[in-house]
């Protein structure tokens, strides 16, 4: 898995917000990859009245579009491409490394950073070619409207291991799907304050139904925002847990790619990326931290929300 990364991105000009273009610039030189225009993908998840609002915005010098997201004048443009450069990477099982993030974006409006949902349109564009998609949340918050958009289908798992509660709110372990979608969602909503021990068991003892529902290609919705020194959460992972699940994904599935969620700490998100990376490939991990444990009152916690979890799914997977 390579990167896929173009300075397009930096168009999107959100200036102190959080989300800003220092979250790529952190990272310093990097190849340039001539990307595809996905403006033609966007109406795989969102309307026409939507995609207007925000190409119209972006021409007349951007604003907010909601009360957490910004749109500037190369905001459209950005985002277009940060569609493409996902398609592109689920074709060929990289890494694209873009901005505006997308997981918060919903079918008809903006939320949480996000203007277009970068992974739902690729994992829509493979559905429509009858593949079976595994999502793999590993950002700290729900990706709410990913969530939404494959709630009522059988040929998409989404799983998410997200704070609970922290915005945008839902994702309890009660929530699962509907119709035929039932056992087609997984939320493993853990507590503030949990370390690498909740979070890799969380990861560790959902990972037989993932592979139960034998996925075609697996999209990763990859934040660093769990992080303990990030800003916008209160979990303490570390950059070795990154590691660790790039590794155990890459063991356990073929055909995968990733696109950049959240992470908003500039110093920690390179070594958070870069770990992952060297976890999906196989390589040395080439940064360490001092594993994080949780407090006794936190992990009872996550052990009655995964028991929860667990008693909706089993009826569906026979590995639960």
């Amino acid at each position: 898995m390579k990167l896929i990364y173009n300075p397009v991105f930096l168009k999107h000009d959100t200036g102190m917000h959080p989300e800003n273009k220092k979250r790529l610039s952190s990272l310093g030189e990097l190849p340039v990859t001539k990307l595809e225009n996905g403006e033609k993908y966007l109406e795989l998840v969102h309307t026409p009245e939507y995609i207007k609002r925000i190409k119209d915005l972006s021409a007349k010098g951007g604003g907010y579009i909601d009360a957490e997201t910004i749109i500037s004048e190369g905001s459209y443009e950005a985002a277009i491409y940060a569609v493409g450069a996902t398609i592109m990477a689920s074709e060929n099982g990289d890494f694209a490394l873009t901005r505006p993030p997308g997981h918060h974006a919903h079918i008809g409006h903006s939320s949480g950073f996000c203007l277009f949902n970068n992974i739902a349109i690729a994992t829509q564009y493979h559905a429509n070619k009858g593949k079976r998609v595994l999502i793999i949340d590993i950002d700290g918050h729900l990706g709410c409207s990913t969530e939404k958009f494959f709630y009522n289908s059988d040929k998409v798992m989404y799983w998410s291991i997200h704070q609970h509660p922290a915005f945008p709110g839902g994702g309890d372990a009660d929530e699962i799907g509907e119709d035929k979608g039932k056992g087609f969602t997984i939320n493993v909503p853990i507590p503030p304050e949990s370390g690498d021990e909740i979070f890799m068991d969380a990861f560790e003892s959902f990972l037989p139904a993932a592979k139960e529902f034998n996925p075609d290609i697996v999209g990763v919705s990859a934040g660093f925002d769990s992080h303990q020194y990030d800003l916008l959460l209160n979990l303490r992972l570390t950059i070795n847990t990154f590691y660790k699940i790039g590794k155990i994904i890459s063991a356990n599935f073929k055909n995968i790619f990733a696109t950049l969620e959240g992470g908003y700490n500039i110093e920690i998100f390179p070594k958070c990326l870069y770990n992952f990376l060297d976890g999906i490939n196989n390589d040395k991990m080439r940064y360490t931290e001092r594993h994080t444990d949780s407090l006794i009152q936190t992990f009872y916690e996550y052990e009655g929300r995964k028991a929860m979890a667990m008693q909706h799914l089993k009826k569906y997977w026979k590995s639960i």
